[in-house]
């Protein structure tokens, strides 16, 4: 239903993902299978659809990744349906709304599960990523992807900034057999990436 697929599960988490928007936004929904709650990660856009699934996934708590207008297109439309909306300070005004703050280093609680907060600018001066503690799973928004890190020619980008961030944030915490989930595309593991920085300083991008 939706076009929604389990894309990761153990005993205690299911990551559910979707795509929406005319730039494919990934949304992804990280359920407690425990208590049956759930966040979902970046309201972008085809807000009807990502209701339905907010719905039927037990969803309680929406959490920008960064605040650039495919990220953010169903916004409004989650608020006005009851669900906090979480952003950090610096994309704030990038949001027609929002609820709550999200400070660096901190957990937001999704019923038994607990996912690690972690600032990561570049890619736009609040970007946010979030690990899933006690699991391989990590998600980047537009700072990580397959073979590189965002763009960050955009307003508010800094490319030595992004690869700052990727290198201290990322590389010298997760083990290679994370497991990361970005902002659009395939997931791909930080082991795979990790070896490539060197690459991506030199190209510029």
């Amino acid at each position: 239903m939706d076009n929604v697929e389990l894309v990761w599960s153990d005993a205690t988490a299911e990551v559910h993902r979707f795509v929406v928007g005319p730039i494919e936004n990934n949304v992804y929904v990280v359920r407690c299978r425990a208590s049956g709650e759930a966040t979902l990660i970046d309201a972008a856009n085809e807000h009807d659809r990502l209701l339905r699934v907010a719905t039927r996934l037990g969803v309680t708590s929406v959490l920008e990744t960064h605040g650039h207008w495919d990220h953010i297109g169903a916004v409004e439309q989650v608020r006005a349906a009851g669900i906090d909306v979480w952003v950090r300070s610096e994309d704030a005004d990038m949001l027609p709304g929002y609820d709550h703050l999200l400070e660096d280093d901190t957990v937001h609680v999704v019923g038994q599960l607990k996912l690690r907060t972690i600032h990561t600018p570049g890619h736009t001066p609040g970007s946010i990523s979030f690990a899933l503690e006690g699991t391989p799973v990590l998600f980047t928004g537009d700072t990580l992807f397959p073979g590189g890190p965002g763009n960050t020619t955009f307003e508010g980008g800094d490319f030595s900034t992004i690869i700052k961030s990727i290198e201290e944030r990322f590389y010298r915490v997760f083990d290679d057999d994370t497991i990361f989930w970005p902002g659009h595309g395939r997931e791909s593991t930080i082991g795979a990436e990790r070896p490539h920085l060197d690459e991506w300083v030199e190209r510029g991008w």
